[in-house]
């Protein structure tokens, strides 16, 4: 298991369908359905978290504070800045896990000696874009919320990156990918970290097992003859990182050698010093 390096995070417990997390100073309680387990509560900080977010029959569900919780907050990774806030459905606006896929990202830019495309895909508020970007890169940043592209901007802004050559586009990414490629545009690295189901600015309707595959085939006509890497996230239940790694090798590794790994993405858990399971992570490299 890979496990991220974010110093501003912490999993501090997991027990009972919950994680009790640390986000730079702001404690909160959040659901976490592969935790089936019902342990002691020993750590005093659940009792005292600051928020905790409650789930709703109805779906979606709710924030509790606890305290006089702040509406933003800063964290940072190495000389990213991510600006936080308690949304719906859970989120806080970073997947801490995805801190190790960053780190791939800043070492394969940085050894490679020269400027590189890339090209991120579902990008959610930046911290790849970023990751990338404070290497040097030139970055395509593509999602279909107007919000979390504005979000990510935010991040750029805070991280004193305003000015890093940065595309910020609010498109559906099969549409946009599919342009690219009649426009004959390449890219030295892909990342994408697409949703299980969601819908793009237009409605457009996204479901992962129907169009992950055609999307992966149209997202290779991207990569430069020289291309150093293609990263595919996940975090839906049925595609482990298994079946992740076959199918980047049937596309990519076929036609471009290099090699696949593939590998789950993971927290440490401080209270029992185990890892916890948050997500899957395929890669293509040269």
């Amino acid at each position: 298991m890979r496990i991220s390096n974010l110093k501003d995070y912490e999993l501090i417990d997991a027990s009972r369908g919950e994680r009790l997390e640390r986000f730079g100073e702001v404690i909160l309680i959040r659901p976490d359905p592969q935790v089936i387990w019902d342990t002691p509560r020993d750590n005093k900080l659940w009792k005292q978290a600051d928020a905790i977010y409650h789930r709703s029959n109805k779906g979606g569900g709710y924030w509790e504070n606890k305290k006089s919780t702040p509406e933003v907050w800063t964290i940072s990774y190495e000389d990213i800045k991510f600006n936080l806030k308690m949304m719906g459905f859970k989120h806080t606006g970073i997947f801490p896990e995805q801190a190790t896929n960053w780190e791939f990202i800043k070492r394969k830019i940085k050894s490679s000696n020269r400027q590189l495309k890339i090209l991120n895909l579902f990008a959610y508020t930046g911290g790849a874009t970023l990751a990338a970007a404070s290497e040097g890169a030139e970055v395509c940043h593509v999602d279909a919320s107007k919000g979390m592209v504005a979000w990510a901007k935010e991040n750029a802004v805070m991280s004193d990156m305003r000015d890093r050559p940065i595309r910020w586009i609010v498109d559906d990414c099969i549409k946009f990918v599919k342009r690219e490629q009649r426009r004959g545009n390449k890219y030295d690295g892909i990342i994408m970290d697409p949703p299980s189901y969601g819908r793009g600015p237009n409605g457009e309707v996204w479901k992962l097992e129907e169009q992950l595959f055609s999307l992966v085939e149209v997202c290779e006509t991207l990569l430069s003859n020289d291309a150093l890497f293609f990263i595919l996230n996940s975090y839906t239940t049925g595609l482990s990182p298994s079946v992740m790694a076959y199918l980047l090798g049937e596309v990519i590794m076929k036609n471009r050698g290099g090699r696949v790994s593939s590998d789950e993405i993971g927290l440490k858990v401080t209270q029992s010093k185990l890892e916890l399971p948050s997500g899957s992570t395929a890669i293509w490299e040269c």
